[in-house]
């Protein structure tokens, strides 16, 4: 279960969340829908700022709730909804297939990535 000891930031309608453990894809998704929410997937800037504020706490790399669909290329949130909102860094994603999960940078942009790394778990509400 999630230990909430002072990272915790609101954002719109979204509480944010980390236990500042880093774990892979699954683990992550699973501790936050056992807290009973999922993970942080950024809809506008300022709920990417607030995911950053978070990733740049830990100084770790986080995963976001998006997952490469059937479509190689073609990312969408864990929850099925396409994206209206990216942040992709420079030449991302570029894992064709191989890199299903998306993390975010320090610097608040996306990559595509294998989901057995251990990232930063951070949860909404």
């Amino acid at each position: 279960v999630l230990a909430l000891n002072g990272k915790i930031t609101q954002v719109g309608e979204k509480i944010l969340a980390s236990n500042g453990k880093e774990v892979d894809f699954a683990s992550a998704l699973k501790s936050c829908e056992e807290a009973g929410g999922t993970i942080a997937t950024p809809t506008n800037e300022e709920e990417n700022k607030a995911i950053l504020s978070i990733v740049k706490q830990y100084n770790r790399y986080a995963y976001l709730g998006i997952k490469e669909g059937e479509t190689s290329g073609q990312f969408k949130s864990i929850n099925g909804t396409p994206l209206n909102y990216t942040k992709w860094h420079r030449y991302e994603p570029n894992g064709k297939g191989k890199e299903k999960c998306v993390e975010m940078y320090t610097d608040g942009s996306w990559n595509d990535r294998k989901c057995n790394l251990y990232r930063l778990t951070v949860c909404e509400f």
